[in-house]
């Protein structure tokens, strides 16, 4: 039975929906949103490299900063939550840069 025209963003987000990859490519948002949520000094000093499952994975310039941003982690998620109910992060994690 053929129920008329179907816009193609309406079979693609069924399409990924059902593949289970809409919340990850949701997630993957974050990325791009990292310098806008957390503010011009922590992003001066950040890089988001990826996102998998939940989990944002950050590098941080230096150890001084790591353990800084370790501390905000909470209220960090928080800020990178707001507007993701769909697909929210679950967890971030900060490793020392290896460029320093």
């Amino acid at each position: 039975m053929n129920s008329g025209p179907v816009q193609v963003g309406q079979l693609l987000d069924a399409f990924l929906e059902r593949e289970g990859v809409k919340r990850e490519l949701e997630r993957v948002g974050v990325l791009t949103e990292w310098p806008d949520c957390v503010g011009d000094r922590i992003a001066a000093v950040t890089r988001p490299r990826s996102v998998s499952e939940g989990t944002l994975f950050v590098e941080v310039r230096s150890s001084a900063w790591l353990m800084e941003l370790n501390m905000m982690k909470g209220a960090i998620i928080e800020r990178l939550n707001e507007g993701r109910e769909s697909a929210p992060i679950d967890k971030l994690i900060f490793v020392l840069s290896p460029h320093g």
